[in-house]
């Protein structure tokens, strides 16, 4: 029986924690007017909003300090080559470390001598 009741109090104890607490918030947070956000960047608030940079596109924040789109067809390019550069950039980081525990392996298959594994 003291199991049991020892069970029930501690799993009403942790059932508390999955309830969310009620708080009424004194302040209102400080907003800025619709019309400065429009033209204001949200990745670099003090910087103007790109021109083609209009939040149409997924994860567009309106960031490019440098200006280098400024057509769509250039946009669709500069987005295109960075997945691009990112895809390869995550194969590199899966190989570079495989390439380095297989190193004998590889070197042995073709008939050289190990860089790494000397």
């Amino acid at each position: 029986m003291k199991i049991f009741a020892t069970l029930f109090l501690a799993s009403v104890g942790s059932a508390s924690a999955f309830v969310t607490p009620i708080s009424k918030s004194r302040c209102m947070p400080l907003q800025m007017s619709s019309e400065v956000n429009d033209k204001k960047s949200k990745s670099i608030p003090f910087v103007n909003r790109p021109a083609m940079l209009d939040g149409s596109m997924p994860g567009d924040v309106g960031f490019d300090p440098l200006g280098f789109s400024k057509t769509s067809t250039d946009l669709n390019n500069y987005r295109e080559a960075e997945i691009k550069h990112a895809r390869l950039a995550m194969l590199a980081a899966a190989g570079w470390p495989i390439s380095e525990l297989l190193d004998k392996k590889i070197a042995s298959t073709f008939g050289l001598l190990p860089a790494l594994d000397a």
